[in-house]
């Protein structure tokens, strides 16, 4: 029987990169934190009102990536890929001190988050999970962009399509479930851009620590990154990372599935502020031995929830 108790990491994991839009070089550690006490994420820099707490109404701004603040306006930015890399892992609580406004983009994806992670190892509570069960469908469109969640019997699915006019990328889809695939070629896809839009990026102050070395760059049809693509799905694998990371924000796993046609950090929020601003809408349940259903049981590879 896997451990249903609540994770935390064995000892502190340090980090150093670029922040992807900042350009500004940052510290990131990881420690270990009390059962119950959830993912915290503290700015080192600043002495003041520096605790920010990854929740779904406290993402500030989806634009590009995800960026949560407190109440005094103290922020984190491009959370994503390590709130997913912790979902996959089943990281329940953690402390994450950054020294700069943007967590590092390392290179692109979720890869060595997930790695220096397992080398620690983590230290299992008494206290048991508790998971977030969908009880209606909801749903959100905004022009050609849509994306659903529904109730299932006990997994996390999601189903992410993409649509580009771009030959490369062109339409990618693929279904997930979370809980129970091999999901190396989901951690391993980077971020992407086509080279077109890199000159706008930068006018809008973004994208300045950003290059070959940590995002896909796709110009007409050909990848200009030098080793190519890490999986045949790339673009729409690391969709589904991000889409991972930005539900981790309801603070708990998820039992539910995911329809996504061309959708990103914004959508994802937007359906999820919906799910949330009704209590109808979900269950918050902890998962024991004896109130979890025989299907559950006997899983031999629940490799985020356990």
């Amino acid at each position: 029987m896997h451990n249903l108790k609540q994770k935390t990491v064995k000892s502190e994991i340090n980090f150093n990169g670029v922040g992807l839009h900042s350009g500004k070089n940052v510290n990131l550690k990881i420690k270990p934190a009390k059962p119950n006490e959830g993912i915290v994420f503290i700015r080192t820099d600043l002495i003041d009102n520096n605790v920010v707490i990854p929740g779904i109404f406290n993402v500030s701004s989806a634009s590009f990536c995800t960026t949560i603040s407190n109440d005094f306006g103290t922020s984190v930015s491009t959370i994503e890929h390590l709130m997913g890399a912790l979902f996959i892992l089943g990281v329940d609580n953690a402390i994450i001190e950054v020294d700069n406004k943007e967590v590092p983009i390392l290179d692109g994806s979720a890869k060595i988050f997930i790695e220096k992670i397992l080398k620690i190892g983590f230290e299992v509570s008494t206290q048991p999970i508790r998971i977030i069960k969908i009880n209606h469908k909801i749903e959100f469109k905004d022009g050609s962009k849509f994306i659903s969640i529904e109730p299932t019997n006990i997994n996390f699915e999601i189903d992410f399509k993409l649509e580009y006019s771009n030959p490369v990328i062109g339409n990618q889809q693929n279904n997930i479930n979370v809980y129970e695939d091999d999901l190396a070629n989901i951690y391993n896809s980077r971020t992407f851009c086509l080279y077109e839009d890199i000159e706008n990026l930068k006018k809008l102050g973004l994208a300045k620590g950003g290059s070959l070395d940590n995002a896909v760059v796709v110009k007409q049809n050909e990848v200009l990154n030098k080793e190519g693509l890490r999986n045949n799905k790339e673009f729409v694998n690391h969709k589904i990372l991000d889409c991972i990371g930005d539900v981790y924000l309801a603070g708990y796993k998820i039992i539910g599935k995911i329809k996504c046609i061309h959708g990103g950090h914004k959508l994802t929020n937007q359906l999820l502020r919906d799910v949330f601003k009704d209590k109808k809408n979900y269950s918050i349940i902890e998962i024991e031995e004896k109130n979890l259903p025989s299907s559950f049981i006997n899983r031999s590879r629940l490799k985020s929830i356990a």
